[in-house]
Parts: structure tokens; sequence; C-alpha cells
């Protein structure tokens, strides 16, 4: 398969994807002391968990809901998961390890979208994402062609999650225990290309919240102390070291 067939393919799947997760978004953007929702704005049931967020019973003005409701949401999550699919694929090339990627991707944008409006990263979402990127890459280092080291992989999502959790011991108001679990998944995508992946995608995940923390304080739209939502960063750092390390 062609270089060019090859993102194309990849961008495709992250647009389809990405067009599913607005009904999920929906359902799970709740605090962590509530169950998921399980009706719309106008009390009617919700079937599934994948599709637009729109209500088929609801009058037409109001049908739309939650994160990525409306149409125009629902591109938007389209498009920016296919814009990180295909840049992965563009990098990691026809490599086995290309799989996880384009799997794990989807997974990590709902994950940054709940994460933004309720500050919570789902036990749902984060404990089957590490188990099924550690048991995936076992797979693909199964595999010719592949460029990554599994035992590394296995040992930077043990590291990660180790220096996440006493980030949270330290700071509990800081670093939620969502991000350590999430940091298990990070840590093993990014140990199979090397411990230097691990270290550039932990600084720039950190660096990416700094800055977003920092924009907040300057135009006032919180204080030195206000907790921000780490999640989309850890994932973006994650994200940005995978293509260090697949390049």
């Amino acid at each position: 398969m062609s270089a060019a067939l090859l993102i194309t393919a990849a961008a495709l799947w992250g647009a389809a994807a990405g067009a599913l997760l607005p009904r999920a978004a929906y359902r799970l953007s709740v605090p962590s002391e509530e169950d998921w929702r399980e009706r719309c704005p106008g009390g009617h049931p919700i079937r599934g968990w994948l599709g637009r967020a729109r209500c088929a019973r609801c009058p037409a003005d109001t049908a739309s809901y939650g994160p990525g409701g409306a149409l125009l949401g629902s591109a938007l999550l389209a498009a920016v998961t296919a814009v990180l699919c295909g840049a992965l694929a563009a990098v990691t090339g026809a490599r086995p390890e290309l799989g996880v990627w384009l799997a794990a991707v989807p997974v990590g944008v709902l994950l940054a979208v709940v994460d933004l409006r309720v500050r919570r990263l789902p036990d749902v979402l984060t404990l089957p994402l590490g188990a099924a990127v550690v048991l995936l890459l076992g797979v693909a280092a199964l595999l010719p062609g592949h460029a990554g080291d599994w035992p590394t992989a296995l040992l930077a999502a043990l590291a990660l999650g180790t220096g996440y959790f006493v980030l949270f011991l330290v700071n509990p108001a800081g670093m939620g225990f969502g991000d350590v679990k999430l940091a298990l998944a990070a840590g093993a995508a990014l140990g199979w290309y090397g411990w230097s992946g691990v270290l550039f995608g932990t600084f720039a995940g950190f660096l990416l919240g700094a800055l977003y923390g920092g924009a907040l304080v300057v135009v006032r739209k919180a204080g030195r102390k206000t907790a921000i939502p780490f999640g989309p960063f850890l994932l973006a750092g994650a994200w940005a070291g995978l293509l260090v390390g697949a390049a």
C-alpha cells in the first residue's frame, strides 16, 4: 500500500470513528458521583452509545444535545480524529503497531472531550484502553516489520503510572486518579519506541498543560490554584511522543 493511500485510509477511519463519538461523550460527561446519562435533555431514553447526539423524538430545534450534538460538533470530532489518525499513519507507515494507534486514538479523543467537560476520566474507558494497548502491542511484537520493543513498553507503563501515582499522592487536588490510570496506556504506547519517547511525550504533556493553565490565568479565567483537566494534555503529549518515536 502506498503512503498516500495508507494516510487516506487512516484519516477516513478516524473521521468515521470520530463521527460516532458524540452520543458516548454526552452519556459519559457526568460528575464522578453520578450514573451515566440514560435520557436526552427532553427526557427520552437514549439507545446505544455510538452515533450523533440527536433525539428523534424531540422537536427539531432541540433535537441535538450534548458535546458534539449538532452537526458542526460531530464534524469537528470527526475532523480532529481524522487528523490525528492520518498524522500517525504518515510517520508510522505500514508497521503492525499502526493498528494499535488507530484503535486507541478515538478512545483518547472521547476521553479528552469528557475530561474537558466534567474533569473526569471514566474507568470504563481508561482501564480497558491500558489493557488493550499493552495486549495489542504484544501481538504487534510477534509480527514482522514492527519497530518497537514490548518489554520496554511494559516497563514504561509501570514507570509512568507510578510517577503519576506519586504526583497524585503529593497533590490529589491537582492530579486526579483518572490521570494515573490513563498514564498506563500512555506509558505503554510511548515506551514502545524507547525511553526517549517516554521522556518527550511526558514533558510535552506537562508543557501543554502549563501553557493552557497560564493562558487561563492571563485572561483571568482561572487563578493560580485552579485545577484544570489534565487528561487532554497527557493524551496530546503521548500523541506528540508517538510522532517523534515513530519517525
